[in-house]
């Protein structure tokens, strides 16, 4: 974990309440696709958890949504404004597991980290088909991005606006993979745990206090045991969830 002050480059509107954040800063704590920030905000007694959508060697791509208070201020902020920021949070996917053709699956705002995780897997040699679920069109975003990496793309939407109709688990039967990735809401991960006989890796979104382990304020039950979702998590192998 690294405490660092990152400068905002560009934060602009994508997509229905979702924005994306360009910010430039130190990023040497990042190590893997999935893990997240959490970003003070004058204000807030709690920190906000993003996930990362890409970042290199000092440039941080952040893509949220517009939910409450906090991330309204986000959405309000400028070029050269500075954010507080704690980097390197969470255990992140691991891809070494993935196989030849792995899945990775996104709904809504758990899209963002499987764009870095779908360019780590191309890197590597992987062919990587994308799944990403949105209510209706105007909520989509980064499909051409996805695209743009080399990925094979499946739209659903709820109303039928774009792609199949539906959701991610109807896209996933028409689609051969080797290993599943998913993040989002936690009945769709259920759904695609369900849908799928492949091994995978879930990324869970839970409510956080501290968000780097000392608060124990989410913790969740496993097959090993305890865990903390902004700690051991959020990233958990499918052989070890509880539903």
């Amino acid at each position: 974990m690294l405490q660092t002050v990152f400068e905002i480059k560009a934060n602009e509107k994508i997509a229905k309440d979702v924005y994306k954040m360009v910010l430039i800063g130190d990023t040497s704590d990042l190590k893997k696709p999935g893990q997240f920030v959490n970003i003070k905000l004058d204000g807030f007694f709690l920190r906000r958890p993003i996930s990362v959508c890409d970042y290199d060697e000092n440039v941080l791509t952040l893509i949220y949504k517009v939910v409450g208070a906090g991330t309204e201020v986000m959405s309000k902020m400028c070029e050269g404004e500075k954010l507080d920021i704690l980097t390197g949070l969470g255990n992140g996917f691991d891809t070494s597991e993935s196989g030849n053709n792995p899945v990775v699956i996104g709904g809504g705002v758990g899209v963002p980290p499987m764009f870095n995780l779908a360019r780590k897997l191309i890197e590597e040699g992987k062919k990587v088909t994308a799944v990403l679920g949105f209510n209706k069109e105007e909520e989509i975003f980064y499909k051409d991005e996805f695209e743009k990496l080399g990925a094979e793309v499946y739209i659903t939407t709820v109303d039928g606006s774009v792609g199949t109709k539906g959701f991610v688990t109807d896209a996933m039967k028409n689609i051969d993979f080797s290993y599943t990735y998913c993040c989002g809401p936690e009945p769709m991960l259920k759904a695609v745990y369900n849908a799928s006989d492949k091994d995978g890796q879930f990324s869970f979104e839970e409510r956080m206090g501290c968000g780097f382990g000392a608060c124990m304020g989410c913790s969740c039950k496993t097959k090993y045991g305890n865990k903390r979702i902004c700690k051991e998590g959020p990233v958990l192998c499918k052989e070890e969830i509880i539903w």
